[in-house]
């Protein structure tokens, strides 16, 4: 007995697999490695856990630059994914069989400059834009907002009735970013071609109204008082627990956070709601749309015939719903086949309409442009807490931006 099970130790193979720190994520990670493992007994699957913001993206960098990175690992989609030099450190994935099963729409975005497909989904979509507790609008008789002019009168009588308008959680840098990057479905209303005149370096965030109305809602909310004291030091999961626990009314964020409320704070999923970021004119409200992370498997893996194995079960409905039992549903998947529960938490029934046939939703600028600058959520907690005004965060953004499309080696720059 002792000789067989150091045998059958011997042929087990180990993956690790790096995702991002948070509750939401770690939680999902766990999920699939036990599902993953239960079918593929000949595999463990050991979960590493990295920084967000830009300290993640930086040693995502460096672990692919030295050949250190894990066999698997959770990142962006989109203009990041582009960053890190797919071609040369990720495996391709356009060959196997599961790729039928995923929408076009998440293959686009992580589509290296080769035309090949470098990533499975993981997660679900998401949609950028604002929670709010439901409790706080039902006790002031508050409608959900379409305008931005709503959304600032309905600030205006919840810190009369002594609570927090707007959650901000500048010490987790990322989450700074949402009313600028949420804001892309309104720009794209006013402005329908700026994605392609900015890839091209023919449009600015400082020189495009339309573009620099998110720096300038960043500044509103503080001139007027309507951020939480603790704004500068308050961390994402603090920016949660007063969403959820109704200290604060509105907390801009990505939808992914469901998951991370209804982990944490499953007494107080249904007393939260979300709604996309109010633009100028009701009648043409609609939401900016984030792609789910890729799952990538590192060109230095040992071990790319179980990465693929893994990837494969994560891009499977088994897969979805490893996550779902992890996290709830917490929006679209974007693999066919996969479903979600009829009872949903109320946010998620508020996102999924932005969706469906008849909703109003573009995707983030990020996902229809390669360019997008590493420094936007140093400069958008300066402007949100009024170091730096709008003009000028929007001016130094394009500095950013600049850089970072040079790289890139686009035309035009």
């Amino acid at each position: 007995m002792t000789a067989l099970s150091g045998s059958a130790f011997a042929d087990t193979t180990t993956l690790t697999f790096l995702v991002p720190s948070g509750e939401e994520n770690v939680a999902r990670a766990q999920s699939l490695a036990k599902a993953f493992e239960a079918a593929n007994p000949d595999i463990k699957v050991d979960i590493d856990t990295r920084p967000g913001g830009a300290e993640g993206d930086n040693l995502i960098k460096t672990r692919l630059a030295t050949g250190e990175m894990s066999d698997v690992f959770q990142y962006n989609s989109g203009s990041l994914f582009q960053a890190i030099n797919p071609q040369q450190n990720l495996v391709d994935l356009s060959g196997e069989p599961w790729q039928a099963d995923v929408q076009d729409i998440f293959k686009k975005v992580v589509t290296a400059p080769d035309g090949t497909q470098r990533g499975a989904p993981i997660g679900t979509g998401m949609g950028g834009g604002i929670y709010y507790n439901k409790k706080i609008y039902s006790d002031l008789g508050l409608q959900v907002p379409k305008t931005w002019a709503e959304f600032m009168a309905n600030n205006a009588k919840i810190k009369a009735a002594g609570k927090t308008p707007v959650i901000q959680t500048f010490k987790d840098t990322w989450t700074s970013q949402l009313f600028v990057l949420g804001d892309f479905f309104n720009v794209n209303v006013a402005e329908p071609g700026f994605a392609t005149k900015f890839t091209a370096n023919q449009a600015k965030f400082a020189t495009s109204p339309a573009a620099l109305k998110g720096f300038e809602h960043q500044a509103d909310v503080f001139k007027a008082g309507y951020l939480n004291d603790d704004f500068g030091a308050a961390t994402y999961d603090d920016g949660l627990r007063k969403l959820a626990t109704g200290e604060g009314a509105h907390y801009p964020m990505l939808t992914f956070a469901i998951g991370a409320i209804k982990t944490t704070y499953p007494e107080h999923i249904d007393d939260v709601g979300f709604f996309a970021m109010p633009g100028d004119d009701a009648a043409k409200n609609g939401l900016t749309v984030w792609m789910p992370d890729g799952l990538y498997i590192s060109g230095s893996s040992e071990h790319i015939d179980a990465a693929k194995k893994f990837a494969a079960f994560v891009a499977s409905p088994a897969g979805c719903e490893a996550q779902t039992a992890a996290l709830g549903a917490t929006g679209p998947y974007m693999v066919k086949g996969c479903s979600l529960p009829k009872d949903v938490p109320g946010a998620v029934a508020d996102l999924l309409p932005y969706f469906g046939e008849n909703g109003a939703a573009s995707p983030a600028l990020e996902f229809v442009s390669p360019v997008k600058g590493p420094s936007l959520e140093q400069i958008t907690v300066e402007v949100g807490s009024g170091i730096r005004s709008p003009a000028d965060g929007a001016a130094l953004y394009d500095e950013d931006v600049k850089k970072q499309a040079q790289q890139l080696g686009l035309p035009g720059w």
